[in-house]
């Protein structure tokens, strides 16, 4: 794929790429730490096993938070749950099978949760019923054949994004006058490869655009669009030569992937439910947690 602009536009097809995530499962939790305003770092112990400053400032890089405090939290939260799991894997000498790509830490919580996190598999009956209450959310992608001219700026250059935003809006009214000129446009003033074709990024389905971009294109109907479109490479004029919706989906097509996303939930549900007990039945002291998730469950 073609550099640049990062929209693909080089190689004939796709757009600005990027790769989507999975959305998190997220538990509530009250992000209460029991500590003075004097310490720097609260004193945690699970079971008589304090947990020390250096482990949670170690641990304090994994979890960006809005506050220090939030981040002290949640960092705190995830020592205590991996203490006591290495305190459970200990107490059941769970032994060790270490797999491909792990290190021993993540064998033996991989097997203590095997051993003691039971999950019923989700039959037939129930992703059928799933299908068929959400029968809205299987299609396939719609496609669009979409042309494009970038006035390209930096994201966080406030005066180039305002005057690259005047030009784009300038384009456009000259393209509403003259169609037939895009593909000159493009050439002059595009800052994507794809100028030297028009201006065309072939056809685009989703996944294949930067979010911010794909949330607005897949929005728009064929034909140019009323107003610039904002991405993080700067502004885009528009024009959707056309646009294939997506078809309905049959059960066959999806059956993995439902049972797949319910089992899913399932073991969420079942994991943080283990955590819970386990935290319960733990003499922890210094934070409070009133329900518990950990990078396991993301």
């Amino acid at each position: 794929m073609t550099t640049g602009c990062g929209c693909g536009g080089g190689s004939g097809g796709g757009g600005c790429s990027s790769s989507a995530k999975e959305p998190e499962v997220v538990v509530a939790v009250e992000p209460q730490l029991i500590a003075s305003s004097e310490q720097e770092w609260p004193i945690v112990s699970v079971n008589g096993v304090q947990i020390t400053p250096e482990a949670m400032a170690q641990e304090l890089q994994y979890h960006p938070a809005e506050s220090r405090e939030e981040a002290v939290f949640l960092a705190a939260r995830a020592l205590v749950i991996r203490e006591l799991l290495q305190q459970r894997i200990r107490e059941l000498g769970v032994l060790l099978e270490v797999g491909a790509g792990e290190n021993e830490e993540e064998a033996a919580t991989r097997l203590l949760l095997e051993r003691e996190v039971k999950v019923p598999d989700c039959d037939e009956a129930t992703c059928v019923r799933y299908f068929e209450s959400n029968r809205g959310r299987f299609h396939s992608a719609p496609l669009l054949a979409v042309r494009h001219i970038l006035l390209e700026c930096a994201p966080d250059d406030a005066e180039a994004r305002h005057v690259a935003h005047s030009q784009a809006e300038v384009l456009l009214l000259s393209l509403q006058e003259s169609p037939a000129s895009f593909a000159d446009l493009a050439l002059k003033y595009s800052a994507c490869p794809s100028k030297a074709q028009g201006g065309s990024l072939g056809q685009v389905s989703k996944g294949q655009t930067v979010p911010e971009l794909e949330r607005q294109l897949f929005t728009l109907a064929p034909g140019l669009a009323s107003k610039p479109l904002e991405s993080r490479y700067g502004w885009h004029v528009i024009c959707v030569d056309q646009r294939i919706e997506g078809q309905p989906l049959p059960y066959e097509a999806v059956a993995t992937a439902i049972r797949t996303q319910l089992q899913q939930g399932v073991w969420q549900k079942a994991l943080v439910q283990y955590l819970q007990t386990l935290i319960g039945a733990a003499d922890v002291r210094g934070i409070a947690l009133q329900g518990a998730d950990s990078p396991l469950v993301q």
